[in-house]
C-alpha cells in the first residue's frame, strides 16, 4: 500500500515542476530569439540576393543614389545620411559599403580620393569625396515600373524589395559575407565574358566561366569546379627579372595589397626563407615592387621561394551561397548565371508588355483626339449647361466613329476629351496627326515582334551592352597552369643544425654541440640511434629526440630514394648483420626499426650508393680470423625493416670505414695465405655473405 505524501513532499514536487516549466520557457525564448537573429543576419545583412545580386546595404545605397540623381556629383556624406533612413545599422557600415562599391568602378562614378584597393591606401573622409551613378547603372539597374517596394524599417518610407537588374551583377562584382552558420564567397568575373555566356545559354550552347580579378595576375583554375563548395583557384603575382639580383612584381594576387605583399616578403626574409637584401615600392599608376636579393642567389629559385613563402601566391576558395525566394541556397556559377539570364528575359518581357500597353493607350488617346477635333465634336459642348450634358454630348458624337478604335470608350476617355485645350484645337494639323499616329502604330508592331521573339530581343540587348560598355573591360587575369612549389625545395638554408649525440638533443640554438650542417625551418632531419631505431623530425630551435645518437642528417626532398648502409648486432642471437636500404615513406616523430630482433646495437652507419666499405675487428678467438670486410655495393638494396645479410656470429670489438682501394688491397694480401677451417663458412641459420666478400 502506497504511503501518504507529506505536505513538505508536495511542496518540493511543485517547486521542481515550476523550475522545470521556467527552464523550458527560458530555453524556448532563447531558441526563438536566436533563430530570429540568425534569420535576420542571413537574409538581411550578410548573404546577397540572387535576384539582383546585392546585399541590403548595397541596394539601399544604390537606391539613395537614384533618388538623388540629377546628373551632378553628390557628397558622400549626404548620400550616407540619406541612406540611413533605409539602413538601420549606422553610417560607418554605409560608408564602408559605398566605398567598396565605388572602388569596383562599375555602378558608381567617383570623384576625389576614394583610396586604392591595390596599395591599400584608405579613402578620404565622406565630406571630401563625391559620387553619382554611372550611365550603365542607370540603364540596367533601375526601372521604377518593374520595381517592387516595401516599407522601410521604421515604416516612414518605401524601399525596393529587389532592384530590377538586367545584368549578372552578382558574378561581376563578387561577394563575401559571414552569417550565422553560413558563409559566402563569390569571386568576380569578367564583364564581357558574363554577357557572352548569357548569349550562349540563350542559344542552348555550353559555356565556361572563370574568375577575373581587377588586380590581374596569373590564375590556375584546375580546382575551380564551377564555383561549387570546395572550389578554389590559385592566383600568382606577375614577377619579372629586374636589373642585377632583383625581381620586379608587376601584378599582385586578388585579395592582397602591395603593402601586405611587401610585409609578407619581409617576414619571409626575417625567417631566413629567402635571402632578401631590400625592397623598393615604386607603385604609382601601375604596380612596381622591386625585390633585391643578396649576392649569389639563384633568381629562378628566389622566384619560386616568393611563390612558396609569401603572398605572391594565394589560394582563393569559392562558395556560392545566395538568397533565393527568401531561402539560403548554394549554387554554382553556371546556375547563378542561368538564373540571372532567365530573370533578365522575364524583366525584358515585362518591360515590353508595359511599353506595349502604354503605346496602345497613346494610340487610343491620339485617335480619340483626332476624331474629336476633325469631326468638330467639341462644338456640341457650347449648348450644354451641365457636366452630365457635356459627357453625354461627347459620347454621342463619338458613337459613329467607335469602329475606328481598338477598344471601347470609357468614362475616363470622355473626361480626357473635355480637357483638350482650345490652343490645340485651333492649331490642329491633320497631316501631322496622321503621321504621329502611324509612328505610334509602327512602334506597337515593333514591340509585338520583340515580344514574339523575346530570346532574340534579349540577345540583341546583350549585344548592345557589350558594344556600349564593353570597351576597356578585357580580361586582366591570365589563365595558366602552374605546378605547386615545394616549400622545402626552395627554402634557403640560412641556419645551422646542431646535435648533442649523448644527451639526445638536436636544434638550431644548441650551445657547445656538434654541427650537422645548414638547414631551414622547413627541413626534416633523419636521426639514427645506437639501439637500431630511426626517426624523422622537423627542424626546431631545440628538441629532445632520444639518447645515444649515431647519425644525423638534414634531408632533401629527394632523399627518400637515397641508399644507406648499416651494420648492426642482434644482441639476443649474437649475429651481426649488414644491409643496404632506402628511407622510403615516413611519418614524422614515429620510430622505425632498422633490422631484426628486439635488442639491436648499431656498429656502423653511412650514406652512399657505391664505394662504401667497412672493416670489422672481431674479438680474438682461436681458429677465427679477426678481420672482416664488407663491400656494401655487393649487397642488394632492401627495405628499411629487413634483417639484412649475416656478417658474423662472433662478437665484434670495433668497426671503421675503409676506402674501396684499401679493402681490395687487403683482400689480395689475405688471398695468398693458406686457408684454414673457419666455422663462419658453415651456415647455421640466416643468410651469410659470400666468401669473396668476408674474410
Amino acid at each position: 500500500m502506497e504511503e501518504p505524501r507529506t505536505p513538505s513532499q508536495d511542496t518540493n514536487a511543485q517547486d521542481r515542476e515550476t523550475a522545470a516549466a521556467l527552464r523550458f520557457g527560458v530555453e524556448e525564448t532563447f531558441r526563438d530569439y536566436f533563430l530570429q537573429y540568425a534569420s535576420y543576419v542571413i537574409t538581411d545583412r550578410a548573404i546577397p540576393e540572387l535576384e539582383d545580386g546585392l546585399k541590403p546595404v548595397q541596394r539601399r545605397i544604390l537606391y539613395s543614389l537614384w533618388e538623388n540623381e540629377d546628373g551632378r556629383y553628390n557628397k558622400v556624406a549626404n548620400l550616407v545620411g540619406h541612406c540611413m533612413k533605409y539602413h538601420p545599422h549606422g553610417d560607418a557600415s554605409i560608408y564602408a559599403a559605398l566605398v567598396a562599391l565605388g572602388q569596383k568602378g562599375l555602378l558608381i562614378d567617383t570623384q576625389g580620393n576614394w583610396g586604392d584597393p591595390v596599395t591599400g591606401d584608405p579613402p578620404a573622409a565622406a565630406r571630401y569625396i563625391e559620387a553619382r551613378l554611372t550611365p550603365f547603372a542607370k540603364e540596367v539597374v533601375f526601372a521604377p515600373q518593374l520595381t517592387r517596394y516595401k516599407l522601410s524599417y521604421d515604416g516612414r518610407n518605401r524601399e525596393p524589395v529587389a532592384l530590377p537588374v538586367r545584368f549578372p551583377l552578382l558574378l561581376a562584382l563578387g561577394a563575401e559575407g559571414i552569417a550565422v552558420g553560413l558563409t559566402t564567397r563569390i569571386l568576380p568575373h569578367n564583364f564581357v565574358e558574363l554577357l557572352e555566356a548569357q548569349k550562349a545559354h540563350l542559344r542552348g550552347e555550353t559555356f565556361e566561366l572563370y574568375p577575373d580579378f581587377p588586380t590581374g595576375g596569373l590564375m590556375d583554375v584546375r580546382d575551380y569546379q564551377d564555383g561549387r563548395p570546395g572550389s578554389r583557384v590559385r592566383v600568382r603575382a606577375v614577377i619579372e627579372q629586374g636589373p642585377g639580383k632583383s625581381l620586379v612584381i608587376r601584378e599582385i594576387p586578388f585579395g592582397t595589397t602591395t603593402q601586405s605583399l611587401i610585409d609578407s616578403i619581409i617576414r619571409a626574409g626575417e625567417r631566413g626563407k629567402i635571402k632578401l637584401a631590400n625592397i623598393q615600392d615604386n607603385t604609382s599608376a601601375h604596380v612596381e615592387v622591386v625585390v633585391n636579393f643578396q649576392r649569389g642567389v639563384d633568381l629562378e629559385k628566389a622566384k619560386a621561394a616568393l611563390y612558396a613563402f609569401t603572398d605572391c601566391e594565394v589560394s582563393l576558395a569559392a562558395n556560392g551561397m545566395v538568397i533565393r525566394d527568401g531561402q539560403p541556397v548554394n549554387l554554382s556559377v553556371s546556375e547563378m548565371l542561368e538564373a540571372n539570364t532567365e530573370h533578365m528575359v522575364e524583366l525584358l518581357r515585362r518591360d515590353l508588355e508595359i511599353q506595349l500597353n502604354n503605346l496602345e493607350e497613346e494610340w487610343h488617346r491620339k485617335s480619340l483626339v483626332q476624331i474629336f477635333i476633325e469631326n468638330r465634336i467639341y462644338l456640341r459642348l457650347e449648348e450644354c449647361k451641365t457636366w452630365e450634358a457635356v459627357i453625354a454630348a461627347v459620347d454621342e458624337g463619338l458613337r459613329p466613329h467607335v469602329g475606328k478604335l481598338r477598344r471601347p470608350v470609357t468614362q475616363e476617355d470622355l473626361v480626357y476629351l473635355t480637357e483638350v485645350k482650345m490652343r490645340r484645337i485651333s492649331a490642329w494639323d491633320a497631316e501631322r496627326a496622321r503621321k504621329e499616329l502611324a509612328k505610334v502604330d509602327a512602334l506597337i508592331r515593333q514591340v509585338k515582334r520583340d515580344l514574339a521573339d523575346i530570346v532574340g530581343t534579349t540577345v540583341r540587348y546583350i549585344d548592345s551592352l557589350i558594344e556600349r560598355y564593353g570597351a576597356g573591360r578585357e580580361r586582366r587575369t591570365r589563365i595558366v597552369s602552374f605546378d605547386s612549389v615545394e616549400a622545402a625545395a626552395v627554402a634557403e638554408r640560412t641556419r645551422k643544425l646542431y646535435v648533442e649525440p649523448k644527451a639526445g638533443f638536436i636544434g638550431t640554438d644548441l650551445r657547445d654541440a656538434k654541427e650537422v650542417g645548414p638547414c631551414s625551418d622547413l627541413d626534416d632531419v633523419l636521426v639514427v640511434f645506437r639501439d637500431g631505431n630511426l626517426v624523422v623530425v622537423r627542424v626546431t630551435d631545440k628538441k629532445y629526440v632520444g639518447e645515444d645518437i649515431v647519425y644525423t642528417e638534414v634531408l632533401d626532398p629527394t632523399d627518400r630514394e637515397a641508399v644507406y648502409n648499416v651494420i648492426y648486432t642482434d644482441e639476443d642471437s649474437g649475429k651481426t648483420y649488414a644491409k643496404r636500404f632506402t628511407l622510403g615513406g615516413y611519418t614524422r616523430e614515429r620510430n622505425y626499426p632498422l633490422g631484426a630482433g628486439r635488442r639491436r646495437r648499431v656498429l656502423f652507419f653511412a650514406r652512399g650508393e657505391s664505394g662504401v666499405c667497412a672493416h670489422l675487428r672481431l674479438r680474438k678467438k682461436p681458429r677465427v680470423k679477426p678481420d672482416r670486410y664488407v663491400r656494401f655495393d655487393e649487397l642488394r638494396v632492401k627495405g628499411r625493416s629487413a634483417a639484412g645479410n649475416v656478417v658474423t656470429r662472433h662478437a665484434v670489438s670495433s668497426t671503421r670505414s675503409l676506402t674501396e682501394a684499401t679493402v681490395a688491397r687487403r683482400l689480395a694480401e689475405t688471398s695468398s695465405e693458406p686457408e684454414s677451417p673457419d666455422p663462419e663458412q658453415t651456415p647455421s641459420g640466416g643468410s651469410s655473405l659470400r666468401q669473396s666478400t668476408l674474410f
